[in-house]
């Protein structure tokens, strides 16, 4: 019995001292790991400084003092090189020689998160550069062609065996990719420590610099890439109302403009955050490619699906005091048009608290926040067979057909001839019709609450023209005799309900 405990307590001695053995080892194996990450962070920052070295004071140096002879502008050199004299002297006289003088002492202090927490703030100096390369790589195309004596230095230089048989292209993206490749290993390093580590807390906040520093970095590429695409797009409008900061491209594309009395014609959409232009093509091969034809601001934008039997595909955008009707080649296409500029709307509107919204129920007590205030939707005046207001039918001799520019509503001469100052067009004077003209001045119109009513049914009547159950003429009333055609329709809303209209709009 006794030479069993013995034999089970060595065994748990052997087990303890094997369990203790092991996790030295793992201690002992993970020092390494971080020693060889940190070592690995030296010798390529090493070799980095050098290849700073040779882009600042080789290529960029040799090519200054030729510029200084007048052989092609110095201001070319500054270019393409952008601000690699900063980044070189803050690596080879700062990161460096810290680097250096941890690793020389690294088994009295295995730390590397504090170090590179001093350091990492600066990184964000490499946004200029990087969103200067492309740039840069440009103009060093440019003038590799075009001047000779630019050219033979650069060849010169990588002959060298300083460039490794390397290009000045191929060294001019190291600095485009060093602060992806510190986070990379700081990654790793982070991964080889326990939260026990003294260096554990230093190392995350190191990370988290080098990352906010490697975004800050991509967002000067996005906002360089967005700026490099307005002024494509202001080469092919014209337009300087394009190359503004705050101009954001959402999209473009090639549409058809349904017309009042001519086929659909071809244009060109170019939608952004704050505005849409209608262009026109024109035959250019080298500059302006385009004529706008109508620029309609998102303030006040509306925008809705069409449904009508002869143009398929279509959907109608309004604003200050212009529609336009536009057809798409496919259902999927104008979804996708119609989705965008929703959202460009619905961002505008939610950055512009003071902005009401467009789809808000109206009421009678509601009505000077919608009529007058922003560009109503215009009803197609090619759907509608007689005046929305006195009932007469259009003629194209003595009943022309007018839009009155408060409420959308087609109305004849007779019935729109009065003008009154609306706010969405800078109180200019427009043309309204005779409720419209009655509401805002309080005229002659009989009784008023009656003609606001009025009013704000038609108003209702112009959105209800969007996606549709059903929509078509009826004959309304209780003697077969007396029947009044109406204009029906059902929204596509829930609950469903049912919509007369005794001015006709299809």
């Amino acid at each position: 019995m006794e030479q069993k405990k013995t034999l089970v307590g060595t065994a748990n001695e052997l087990l303890k001292e094997d369990t203790n053995k092991k996790n030295l080892e793992e201690k002992e194996s993970r020092k390494q790991k971080l020693y060889k990450i940190a070592s690995e962070l030296l010798q390529t920052e090493r070799a980095y400084v050098a290849r700073l070295h040779l882009l600042d004071q080789v290529f960029c140096a040799g090519l200054t003092e030729e510029a200084a002879k007048g052989s092609f502008p110095v201001e070319v050199v500054r270019t393409i090189f952008s601000n690699i004299s900063s980044i070189h002297s803050f690596h080879s006289q700062f990161l460096l020689p810290d680097l250096e003088t941890r690793m020389s002492h690294w088994w009295e202090t295995p730390r590397l998160g504090d170090v590179m927490q001093q350091h990492a703030p600066f990184l964000r100096m490499y946004a200029e550069y990087v969103s200067n390369f492309d740039q840069a790589m440009e103009l060093l195309r440019q003038w590799t062609d075009r001047s000779a004596a630019f050219r033979n230095i650069i060849l010169d230089i990588q002959s060298k065996d300083m460039c490794g048989s390397l290009t000045l292209q191929h060294h001019m993206l190291e600095p485009v990719q060093r602060v992806p490749r510190y986070e990379m290993l700081f990654k790793d390093y982070i991964g080889k420590l326990s939260e026990e580590d003294v260096d554990f807390t230093y190392a995350q906040k190191s990370l988290q610099t080098i990352s906010m520093a490697a975004i800050h970095s991509n967002s000067a590429i996005l906002k360089t890439e967005k700026l490099k695409k307005l002024l494509e797009i202001y080469e092919m409008l014209g337009d300087k109302e394009v190359v503004n900061p705050s101009n954001e491209f959402l999209k473009d594309g090639r549409l058809k403009l349904a017309a009042r009395n001519t086929a659909a014609t071809d244009k060109h959409l170019f939608l952004f955050n704050n505005m849409m232009f209608c262009c026109a093509s024109r035959l250019s091969l080298v500059g302006q490619r385009f004529t706008v034809r109508t620029r309609i601001g998102i303030r006040g934008m509306q925008v809705q699906q069409m449904a009508n039997v002869d143009q398929q595909h279509s959907f109608q955008v309004t604003g200050k005091g212009k529609t336009l009707d536009l057809q798409a080649s496919s259902d999927q296409e104008r979804d996708d048009w119609v989705k965008a500029i929703q959202e460009a709307i619905d961002v505008f509107r939610q950055n512009n608290e003071t902005f009401k919204l467009a789809n808000k129920s109206v009421d009678v007590d509601e009505l000077t926040e919608y009529l007058g205030w922003q560009a109503p939707c215009w009803i197609r005046d090619n759907e509608v067979t007689m005046c929305m207001k006195c009932q007469e039918p259009f003629n194209p001799l003595t009943r022309r057909k007018q839009h009155c520019r408060a409420c959308g509503c087609v109305v004849c001469s007779k019935c729109s001839d009065y003008k009154v100052a609306l706010r969405y067009d800078g109180n200019k004077m427009n043309r309204v019709c005779r409720d419209c003209f009655f509401f805002f001045t309080g005229q002659d119109g009989g009784d008023v609450a009656e003609t606001r009513k009025r009013v704000i049914q038609e108003s209702e009547a112009v959105h209800i023209t969007g996606p549709t159950v059903m929509c078509s003429f009826l004959q309304y009333g209780d003697n077969p005799e007396t029947w009044t055609r109406m204009w029906c329709v059902i929204p596509r809303t829930e609950p469903l309900v049912l919509h007369l209209y005794s001015s006709p709009q299809r």
